[in-house]
C-alpha cells in the first residue's frame, strides 16, 4: 500500500491502525526505533553508517517511518549559517509498536513524547550526540568486517538501572576484534568540566567494582590531546584499569590504535580498543557474554539487535 494511503493521524489505541502501520515495518525499521529508544537522538548520517550506505535510500526510508508518525525529527539552531542535518528522535506511534512487540506498555518502556522531544533544547543535545557517534563508528567498522562485533551498548539510562547510583557512565560497551573482548565504561567528555571533577569520578567506579566485584575499565574520550595530557597528570596513579584517546575521525574511529592505557610502561605506544585488555593482564576484567549478571545484560549481549553484515539498502 502506497505511504500516501496510510492514515497519518493515528488514534492513539487504534488497533487497525496500528496493524497498517506495522505491516508497512521491516526488521530493519525496528531496530531503528529500538535504537531511538535507548539512545534518544541520533542523526541521519549516524543512522546511514548503522543501517544503510547510501544517503538516498536512507532519507527515503527515514522520510517513510516520519509519515508513519513512527519517528519524528528536529534541526538544531546553527550559530554560524548553514543547516544541521535533521535529528531524529522515537515517536508516539513508533513507541506504541515497540510496546505491542514486546508485550509491555509504552509506560514501562519509559516514553513519553514531551520528554523524547526534550532533547531537541537540552544543553546535552550535543554530548549525546557524541556519545552516540562513538558507538556508531564501532558499528559502523564491524558491519564491514567480519572479525569485529558490537556486542553491547548500554545508553545512561540503562546503566543506571542495572548498576544503580554507584556510579554513572555516559555509556556501557562490550567490544570484539580478532579474538580480542573487551567490556568498558564511557567517559564522553567535551571539555565543560574541570578535570579535577573529571578525576573525581573514578572514585564512584571503584565504588562500583568493590560492590560487584567486578572491574570494567573506565575510557576517557576527550577533545584535545592538551586535555588529554592534562587529565592524566590529574589522575596519576589509580586502582582502575584506565585509558585515554583523542576523538579522531580517522579510519577505524575508536576501535584504532588511539588508546593509551593508565597506567603506562615506558615507550608505551597507542593500542587498538579490542587489544586493551591486555594491558592489565594482572585483572580479571568484565563479564563472559555467555554468562551476564541479569537479564537486562542478556539482552544487551544479543548481537541480532544491531545491523547484520553486509546489509546495503
Amino acid at each position: 500500500m502506497p505511504a500516501a494511503r496510510i492514515p497519518l493521524g493515528l488514534p492513539r489505541f487504534d488497533a487497525a491502525a496500528m496493524a497498517n502501520v506495522a505491516a508497512r515495518l521491516t526488521p530493519r525499521d525496528y531496530q531503528i526505533l529500538e535504537h531511538l529508544l535507548h539512545h534518544r537522538v541520533l542523526t541521519t548520517h549516524q543512522l546511514q553508517r548503522m543501517f544503510f550506505t547510501k544517503p538516498q535510500p536512507t532519507r527515503r526510508r527515514l522520510g517513510i517511518l516520519h509519515k508513519l508518525h513512527t519517528i519524528t525529527r528536529y534541526r538544531p539552531w546553527t550559530p554560524y549559517g548553514g543547516s544541521a542535518p535533521h535529528h531524529w528522535v522515537l515517536g508516539r506511534t513508533g513507541a506504541e509498536l515497540l510496546a505491542l512487540r514486546g508485550h509491555t506498555t509504552v509506560k514501562e518502556l519509559g516514553y513519553h513524547p514531551d520528554l523524547a522531544m526534550s532533547i531537541s533544547v537540552s544543553d546535552k543535545s550535543g554530548h549525546q550526540i557524541g556519545v552516540n557517534d562513538f558507538f556508531v563508528a564501532l558499528l559502523h567498522l564491524a558491519r564491514h568486517t567480519s572479525e569485529a562485533h558490537l556486542r553491547a551498548w548500554l545508553s545512561e539510562k540503562q546503566c543506571a538501572k542495572i548498576w544503580g547510583g554507584l556510579a554513572r557512565p555516559d555509556a556501557f560497551g562490550c567490544w570484539y576484534e580478532h579474538g580480542h573482548q573487551i567490556d568498558f565504561f564511557l567517559e564522553h567528555d567535551t571539555g565543560s568540566m574541570t578535570l579535577a571533577k573529571v578525576a573525581d569520578k573514578l572514585a564512584a567506579y571503584t565504588d562500583l567494582a568493590d560492590a560487584t566485584q567486578i572491574t570494567t575499565p573506565v575510557l576517557f574520550w576527550l577533545p584535545s590531546r592538551a586535555r588529554e595530557t592534562n587529565l592524566r597528570a590529574v589522575i596519576k596513579a589509580t586502582e582502575m584499569p584506565i585509558a585515554t584517546a583523542v576523538q579522531t575521525d580517522l579510519d577505524d574511529g575508536p576501535a584504532g590504535p588511539c588508546w593509551l592505557p593508565l597506567p603506562s610502561r615506558a615507550g608505551q605506544s597507542r593500542m587498538r580498543l579490542g587489544e586493551l585488555s591486555n594491558a592489565w593482564p594482572h585483572l580479571a576484567l568484565g563479564r563472559s557474554p555467555e554468562q551476564p549478571t541479569t537479564t537486562s545484560d542478556r539482552d544487551s549481549y544479543d548481537d541480532s539487535r544491531f545491523p547484520p553484515k553486509a546489509q546495503s539498502r
